[in-house]
């Protein structure tokens, strides 16, 4: 789950909250209008208004899914409304009939506490007006039993919130430690294990990147170790992967930070030298093919050439025609190089000029 799926999800939840909390707004004021607890006054302008409101935001939440709607504002609205019709209905109730306040603020806090379960601020946005407004009209004569009909949901809206509270950090903190994890296991994915160089992934990757910034000219270096078949076979593969380390050292340390060196087969590395001259690049090359030579890695088998561990490097600029062309010009510069004795460098502009 990424960060914006979390933030989806959380929009969500809003969304079906404040659904839920117009809806049953909206059957209250129905059932008010259809069969009121005192029938001296059977329609009052705060219910109609209930009634108008909550199908109005219904019928724009359907229609407009990605606005978001403050459930904060819209449930003291109501809640005001509710507290008004409270006030007018409750002047032509009996004396010392607190049925109609226990039963509307009842029905109150039971819209409250379904729709905003775990939304502790809405809840009492939406119930404080009522609570007010019935202890208010009430005297203090029932308080015991407004008091219970105040206290049961509000403790268990509390306690719930709190729950809540605690499942969405621990939420949080393992959705961060698996997006940690994640970029730690795509960042391996695109280097290679034995040298630490990129793969052919992170290579892709980084040259996206490279690319998009459009700027300078770019040089494709592929090197091949000179006779490593010859020196897996007789000196072993452990004593082989040994050399690779060293040899991707070398290279790496041979070029700037910003150029992409980059594991491209067994024995095969590919560098990008990015915003570079022709002459600096085919410079940098040398500095590479030097740096090999210097490590003295005795290769005995190696000895047309040297005895000890070399490479060849072919050259060639990255144009218009891709990263493919480029690549295909390098592994034919490089081809000949090895043909003409190794531990040299060749260059497609020489060889297309041979």
């Amino acid at each position: 789950m990424s960060a914006k799926t979390w933030r989806a999800l959380i929009k969500e939840k809003h969304q079906l909250s404040l659904r839920l909390f117009l809806l049953l707004n909206a059957i209250s004021a129905c059932f008010n209008i259809a069969s009121p607890t005192h029938h001296a006054i059977t329609i009052t302008v705060p219910v109609i208004l209930v009634l108008l409101s909550s199908t109005a935001l219904l019928l724009w939440q359907a229609l407009d899914k990605k606005r978001l709607i403050s459930i904060n504002l819209v449930s003291l609205l109501l809640g005001v409304l509710w507290a008004w019709h409270i006030v007018i209905k409750n002047s032509d109730v009996p004396n010392n009939d607190a049925s109609f306040l226990i039963i509307v603020l009842l029905t109150i806090l039971f819209i409250g506490s379904i729709s905003f379960i775990n939304n502790l601020r809405a809840f009492t946005l939406h119930c404080l007006p009522v609570t007010l407004t019935v202890l208010w009209l009430d005297q203090g004569e029932h308080w015991l039993r407004v008091l219970y009909s105040i206290a049961l949901p509000g403790i268990g809206i509390t306690i719930q919130h709190i729950i809540q509270r605690r499942n969405d950090k621990f939420t949080q903190r393992l959705m961060d430690k698996l997006l940690k994890e994640k970029k730690t296991l795509s960042d391996l994915s695109m280097v290679d294990p034995l040298t630490g160089l990129y793969n052919r992934r992170g290579f892709q990757n980084r040259l996206e990147n490279v690319l998009a910034a459009g700027s300078g000219n770019h040089y494709v270096l592929l090197l091949d170790i000179d006779h490593f078949k010859a020196y897996n076979d007789n000196y072993g593969h452990s004593m082989g992967d040994q050399a690779l380390i060293r040899v991707s050292a070398a290279v790496r340390d041979a070029v700037r930070s910003r150029d992409i060196v980059t594991r491209y087969g067994g024995e095969e590395f590919m560098v990008l030298l990015t915003n570079i001259e022709a002459n600096i690049a085919l410079q940098t090359a040398e500095r590479i093919r030097q740096r090999v030579y210097d490590l003295k890695i005795l290769h005995l088998f190696n000895e047309q050439v040297a005895t000890n561990v070399t490479i060849s490097i072919g050259l060639a600029p990255l144009k218009d025609d891709g990263i493919e062309e480029a690549l295909r010009l390098a592994d034919k510069a490089l081809y000949r190089a090895k043909n003409q004795g190794r531990n040299s460098i060749l260059t497609s502009d020489a060889l297309q000029a041979a």
